[in-house]
């Protein structure tokens, strides 16, 4: 009985990972990989990934650039994000960490793409202390999200 049990745990713990593993495209829903393809024609290295129940991730190469985009099962696009280059920051942006997070080093800056517009988002750290940071296309804080340790996945 006891090694059902431990045979049923191990089972478990398996599929419980199933959502972290990258997956092959034949395990992609064929909604999502033709939402994903009519959006992205130009995409290369192309590498899937189930972000929860209903929703898939690929992260992909276009133009020179790395690029994630969600979509839920159904085909439906969430959002689209892109790492730029602490240079590709604007200057506004810049000036306001300079101001408000002084002696802050910026871990990443990305673009993030959705529906209802489009977001500077900005990692900062300073010893054990981190924020992300979401700015709109005119440069102006939107919000301020202190990252925790169990946050960083």
């Amino acid at each position: 009985m006891q090694k059902y049990f431990t045979i049923l745990s191990i089972g478990l713990l398996l599929s419980a990972g199933v959502c972290a593993q990258e997956h092959t495209e034949n395990e992609v829903p064929s909604a999502v990989k033709n939402a994903f393809f009519q959006k992205f024609p130009k995409a290369k290295k192309v590498n899937w990934d189930m972000e929860s129940a209903t929703e898939w991730e690929a992260e992909f190469n276009q133009d020179g650039k790395e690029y994630s985009a969600n979509f839920l099962t159904g085909g439906t696009w969430q959002e689209t994000e892109h790492e730029i280059k602490t240079t590709e920051i604007p200057e506004a942006i810049k000036q306001t960490l300079a101001q408000d997070f002084a002696g802050f080093k910026i871990e990443e800056a990305e673009i993030s793409e959705k529906a209802d517009g489009s977001v500077y988002e900005v990692a900062v750290e300073k010893g054990e202390e981190e924020w992300e940071l979401v700015f709109d296309l005119e440069e102006k804080l939107l919000e301020k999200k202190a990252i925790e340790e169990d946050d960083e996945d």
